[in-house]
C-alpha cells in the first residue's frame, strides 16, 4: 500500500502490528529434521477433542450449506443447564475473543470511557480497546504474580466502563479467592463492570473457592467469560460464552453478528457438556500431570510459581531463551514469555503423561 492510501486507514489502526505466531509443528520437523514433534505451548487439551464430539461434528457434516440459528438457543440452554442458571443471561460468541469486542462496543463510549487490565493481560483486551478509541489503562501484577487490588482500583475512575481480570491467570496460572473479586466488584463505581476471563477456570481447585459464578447472582456489575477451547479441545471451532445481566444480554445479541458461531461449533458444544467421561479424564489427566511437572522442575532447580491452569510457569536454572531453543531441536515447544516482558520464564502446557515424560527427560538432558 502507498503512502497516498495509508492515509484513509484509521489512525487508531496504523500503529497496529500483525499477530506473530509461533513455529507450527510442521516448521519444527522441517527445521531439525525430526519425525516427532510435541506442543506444550498452547495450554490445549492434551486428549484432543472428546471422541463423541467427533462423531458429532461429522454426523452434522452435511448440513454445513445451512445457516445456523441465530443467537443459538439450544447451544444457550445447554450451557444454562449446565451452570444452574437462565438462558436469557448467555450469549454465545466466536470464541471469548468476540465476546470482548462487543462487550467494549456495547459499554464503551469512543473518545470518552476507558478499559482497565493487569500488564500483563490477555492482549485482545487492549487490542479491541484501542481499535474502537477507547483509553486502555494497565497496572502491574505483584511481585508474586498476584493480584494488587489496590493499584487496580487506582486506576478507576467515573469513566471507568469495563476492568478485565483473567483468572486463573495467564501466563502465571495465579488465582484470586472469589471473596476478592466480589469485593473489589461491590467498589467499583456505578456503571462499571467487572468483566472476570474463566478461560481456565475448569482446572481450578475448588472451583467455587475462585469462580465468580459462586457470588454471580448476588453482585449485579460482574460479567463472566468461559470458553470451549481448553477443557472441551475445541479450539479450532471458536466457541465461547458470556454471563452477564439480561438486560445486557439482550442488546449483546442486538449487536452480535447473527450468525458468528458456525453449526458445527453449536453442535459439538453442546456435545462436549454432555460428554462428562471425556472432561473428568482430562481433568484427572491434567491434574496429576500439574503435580508431576511440578515437583520434576523443582527437582531441576527451578522456579515454579503455583498454577491452577492447565499449565505452568517456571524460572529455569540458565539462560530461558537457550533452553527453549534446545527444546525445539529435541522437538518439543514450549512458551517463551518474552512477549509478555518476562525474558528469564517459560511456561509449559500440561501434556499427556507420555509428553510430560519427554519434557522432564529432554529438561534433564539440557539443565545438565
Amino acid at each position: 500500500m502507498s503512502e497516498k492510501q495509508a492515509i484513509y486507514i484509521r489512525s487508531q489502526v496504523q500503529s497496529f502490528k500483525p499477530y506473530t505466531p509461533g513455529l507450527s509443528i510442521e516448521e519444527i520437523k522441517n527445521k531439525y529434521g525430526l519425525k516427532k514433534v510435541i506442543k506444550m505451548a498452547s495450554n490445549e487439551n492434551p486428549l484432543g477433542t472428546s471422541p463423541v464430539v467427533q462423531e458429532v461434528v461429522s454426523r452434522n457434516a452435511s448440513m454445513v450449506f445451512r445457516y445456523p440459528r441465530a443467537n443459538n438457543p439450544s447451544l444457550g440452554r445447554a450451557i444454562a443447564a449446565h451452570l444452574g442458571l437462565e438462558p436469557g443471561n448467555i450469549v454465545c460468541g466466536n470464541g471469548s475473543d468476540e465476546l470482548i469486542d462487543l462487550l467494549i462496543r456495547l459499554i464503551a463510549v469512543p473518545g470518552q470511557s476507558n478499559v482497565v487490565a493487569f500488564r500483563p493481560c490477555f492482549s485482545i483486551y487492549q487490542l479491541q480497546a484501542r481499535l474502537n478509541g477507547v483509553d486502555f489503562r494497565q497496572t502491574g501484577l505483584n511481585h508474586d504474580f498476584s493480584f494488587a487490588w489496590n493499584e487496580l482500583g487506582d486506576l478507576v475512575n467515573p469513566q471507568t466502563r469495563l476492568v478485565f481480570l483473567t483468572n486463573p491467570d495467564n501466563p502465571s496460572g495465579y488465582a484470586a479467592p472469589a471473596g476478592e473479586i466480589r469485593d473489589f466488584a461491590s467498589a467499583l463505581p456505578e456503571g462499571s463492570y467487572l468483566v472476570v476471563d474463566e478461560a481456565y477456570i475448569d482446572f481450578a481447585r475448588p472451583v467455587e473457592k475462585y469462580s465468580a459464578l459462586s457470588f454471580w447472582r448476588e453482585v449485579p456489575n460482574v460479567i463472566v467469560l468461559r470458553t470451549f477451547s481448553k477443557m472441551y479441545g475445541l479450539a479450532g471451532l471458536r466457541l465461547g460464552y458470556a454471563v452477564l445481566p439480561g438486560m445486557l444480554a439482550d442488546y449483546m445479541r442486538r449487536i452480535r453478528l447473527p450468525f458468528s458461531v458456525n453449526i458445527l461449533a453449536d453442535k459439538a458444544g453442546q456435545a462436549a457438556l454432555e460428554d462428562v467421561a471425556f472432561t473428568e479424564k482430562a481433568l484427572e489427566i491434567i491434574l496429576e500431570g500439574r503435580m508431576f511437572l511440578s515437583s520434576e522442575l523443582q527437582k531441576l532447580g527451578c522456579g515454579i510459581y503455583p498454577s491452577q491452569a492447565n499449565f505452568i510457569m517456571f524460572a529455569p536454572p540458565g539462560n530461558a531463551r537457550e533452553i527453549f531453543e534446545a527444546l525445539l531441536s529435541r522437538g518439543i515447544i514450549i512458551r517463551p514469555l518474552d512477549s509478555y516482558g518476562f525474558n528469564e520464564l517459560l511456561r509449559v502446557s500440561i501434556g499427556t503423561p507420555e509428553e510430560n515424560q519427554i519434557f522432564i527427560r529432554a529438561m534433564q538432558e539440557i539443565v545438565a
